[in-house]
C-alpha cells in the first residue's frame, strides 16, 4: 500500500536511504507515485530490487552508508543519472537495545555512525546540488528522539542528535532556500526490531507493550509516515523549516 498522491513531484530527483523495507520502501514508492525519480539506497540489493519492482521511477543503489566516501558516491549516482537533486531523505538507521550496564564503545560508535554521521555526510555531499535546486532535507528521527527509552539510551540519543541537526541546519541553510525538517515516527511496522537481533518472542512482547501505551490503540504503518515525508518535501510547503513532526498515535502525550 502506498501513500496517497501528494503534490506533483514530476521531474524531481530524490535520494531515499534505507529504501529496502519499512518506511524507506513506502517513501521511495510514494515519491515515485508522485512522479519523482528516486534513488533507493540500502545495503541489501535484493530488498531494493523488491522496492523498485513495478516502479520504473525507482533505481536501486546498494551501498553501505558507513563506508568511506559512500555519501559522495550516492549523491553522485543520483546527479549523474538525472542531472540534479531536489530532496534528500535520511531514513536509514539502526536500533539497538543497549542498557547502560552493557554499553560498549563499539556499540555506541556503530549507532552514531549510521544514525548521525551518515546523514551528516550525505547532507554535506548533497549541499551544492540542493543549493541549485533550492531543495529540502527530511531526516527520520523517532518519538524516542525526545522521550526516554530505558535500555536503549544511546539509540534515543542518536535520534535526539538528528533532531538537533535538523533545527540547526534549517537556520544555517535558510539563506540558500533549503528547507530542513524531520519526521519522528512512533512504533511503526517494520523490520527494525528483527534487524536489531531480537528474538521473535521478545519482538512480540515489545509490540504488545507499545500498542497498549498508544492512545490510538495500534502501531503505525509505513505509508502513514511516508505521507508526511512527502508533505514536508513538497515544494509548495514554502514556509516550513526546522520542525520535527511527531507521528506516534499520541504516544508522546502519555
Amino acid at each position: 500500500m502506498t501513500a496517497p498522491r501528494s503534490a506533483d513531484q514530476t521531474g524531481k530527483v530524490v535520494v531515499v536511504t534505507g529504501a529496502g523495507s519499512g518506511i524507506g520502501r513506502a517513501t521511495a514508492r510514494a515519491f515515485a507515485d508522485a512522479g519523482a525519480h528516486v534513488l533507493g539506497v540500502g545495503r541489501r540489493g535484493d530488498a531494493l530490487e523488491e522496492t523498485a519492482a513495478g516502479y520504473p521511477g525507482i533505481a536501486a543503489h546498494p551501498a553501505d552508508l558507513r563506508a568511506p566516501d559512500t555519501a559522495h558516491r550516492v549523491i553522485g549516482a543520483a546527479v549523474e543519472r538525472w542531472g540534479r537533486l531536489d530532496v534528500l531523505v535520511n531514513n536509514a538507521g539502526a536500533t539497538k537495545m543497549m542498557p547502560l550496564a552493557e554499553t560498549t564503545a563499539a556499540g555506541i560508535t556503530a549507532l552514531f555512525d549510521l544514525n548521525v554521521t551518515a546523514p551528516s555526510l550525505l547532507a554535506q555531499a548533497a549541499l551544492p546540488h540542493l543549493r541549485r535546486s533550492r531543495g529540502s532535507i527530511v531526516n527520520i528521527s523517532s518519538t524516542y528522539g525526545h522521550r526516554p527509552l530505558p535500555g536503549a539510551a544511546h539509540y534515543a540519543a542518536s535520534k535526539a542528535a538528528l533532531e538537533q541537526l535538523t533545527r540547526t541546519w534549517a537556520v544555517e541553510l535558510a539563506a540558500d532556500g533549503i528547507r530542513v525538517n524531520a519526521v519522528a515516527p512512533g512504533p511503526t511496522e517494520s523490520q527494525a526490531l528483527a534487524a536489531a537481533g531480537l528474538p521473535e518472542a521478545t519482538i512480540e512482547h515489545i509490540k504488545q507493550q507499545e500498542t497498549s501505551r498508544i492512545p490510538l490503540g495500534r502501531r503505525g504503518e509505513p505509508h502513514e509516515v511516508a505521507t508526511w515525508i512527502l508533505r514536508l518535501a513538497d515544494p509548495a510547503t514554502t514556509w516550513l523549516t526546522g520542525q520535527v513532526l511527531t507521528l506516534d498515535g499520541g504516544l508522546e502525550l502519555t
